[in-house]
């Protein structure tokens, strides 16, 4: 039998810190022929990935230019994309998540009719406009895709509630969670000199991001306060905020937070960093979809910087904790986590709800039971 033609395409920092621990397992597998397309919708963050991980992509769109538009990002993509499968043919197209590269992709492979597999599909918040544009790129990829990955049962219950085959979902837990077997060091030295000055025995270190689109603007502004107030009322905490390289959130942050004690804005660290540092952190605090998944792992309470959030399981089981935006609710939370040991410990000790770290040795078997390669279908991650 002919090896089954796999092409996985991603375009940002986070889909190729879920996409990589996935790819790694297809190139192992004797059944599979496995290449790798980039659009490049981030590039510099992207980069850190691939070199975390030595992906060496065999198509690079290099779409990124400063202060881009949804709109651009999707019209290059879906043209670079189309041309690269019209050549190619694979028999499968992998994509991830919810970006504007994804459902550029899916639509690309619909047009060439190929086969789409949806990876950590079927997650929702029911409003479309947040997260935005994420809701509705999910959304959209769903009726584009043939395989549906969900990472949990509730994502598995999304899609059938949205008339998708049951036949073609396959839980299989979170590849987010994978990544922690390629990034958590013991004894770990930083490369940010910053950062190994940290006293993170002694402090309470909050690591911090906030980006999303929906977030820019006035409720940024308002993160950015609590967080000021929340360092000026709480001596013991230090607050590393790993800013996104937007140049709106840069400006925001470094208007409201620059030059105060205690708090270090840094560029976007790479994922080894990233993970490393959230491990020796106290909590979390981020807008990002990720993060959510991933600090679990490592008990650390992540309180959730948006008004909605397409992973409820994490509030149903404890390790999340939605702030919304409002500045006294976030200096609430926050504090109460800092100074209530109780609140604190059972945040910490809740069990993580998106993976056990073998998601993509998951989606592997998943395709060689469609493509006929095993007659044994996975048993889902529960």
């Amino acid at each position: 039998m002919e090896k089954i033609k796999v092409i996985s395409v991603f375009g940002t920092r986070p889909e190729a810190s879920k996409m990589c621990p996935v790819i790694k397992v297809l190139e192992k597998s004797p059944h599979i022929s496995s290449s790798v397309v980039v659009t490049a919708q981030h590039r510099s963050m992207l980069d850190q990935m691939l070199a975390v991980f030595k992906v060496s992509p065999d198509f690079d769109l290099n779409i990124m230019t400063p202060r881009q538009t949804l709109e651009s990002v999707m019209l290059k993509s879906l043209d670079g994309l189309c041309k690269i499968l019209k050549s190619e043919r694979p028999d499968l197209l992998l994509v991830h998540g919810d970006t504007t590269t994804t459902f550029a992709a899916a639509l690309a492979a619909f047009y060439c009719g190929i086969k789409v597999g949806h990876i950590e599909a079927g997650l929702r918040s029911f409003n479309k406009y947040e997260p935005y544009p994420e809701e509705m790129n999910r959304a959209l990829v769903t009726r584009l895709a043939d395989i549906n990955f969900a990472p949990t049962a509730l994502s598995k219950a999304n899609l059938i509630k949205e008339n998708v085959d049951e036949n073609s979902v396959y839980v299989t837990g979170n590849t987010a969670v994978d990544c922690l077997k390629y990034s958590l060091k013991e004894n770990y030295e930083f490369e940010n000199e910053l950062l190994r000055r940290i006293d993170f025995n002694n402090k309470k270190v909050i690591t911090m991001t906030a980006h999303r689109g929906e977030n820019l603007g006035e409720p940024l502004v308002n993160i950015c306060r609590a967080v000021k107030k929340i360092i000026q009322a709480h001596k013991n905490v230090e607050v590393v905020y790993a800013v996104h390289l937007n140049p709106v959130v840069q400006e925001t942050a470094r208007k409201i937070l620059g030059n105060i004690k205690n708090l270090h804005l840094i560029d976007p660290p790479n994922m080894v960093e990233m993970h490393n540092l959230m491990r020796r952190s106290t909590l979390i605090l981020t807008d990002s979809g990720g993060l959510q998944e991933e600090a679990p792992s490592m008990k650390k309470p992540v309180v959730v910087l948006r008004n909605v959030t397409e992973r409820p399981e994490g509030l149903s089981a404890g390790t999340l904790v939605l702030a919304g935006t409002d500045e006294k609710r976030i200096f609430n939370v926050v504090s109460e986590l800092i100074t209530n040991e109780d609140t604190y410990n059972k945040m910490a000790n809740a069990k993580n709800p998106y993976g056990d770290g073998n998601a993509s040795e998951r989606i592997l078997d998943a395709i060689l039971y469609y493509f006929g390669v095993s007659n044994k279908r996975p048993i889902d991650f529960e």
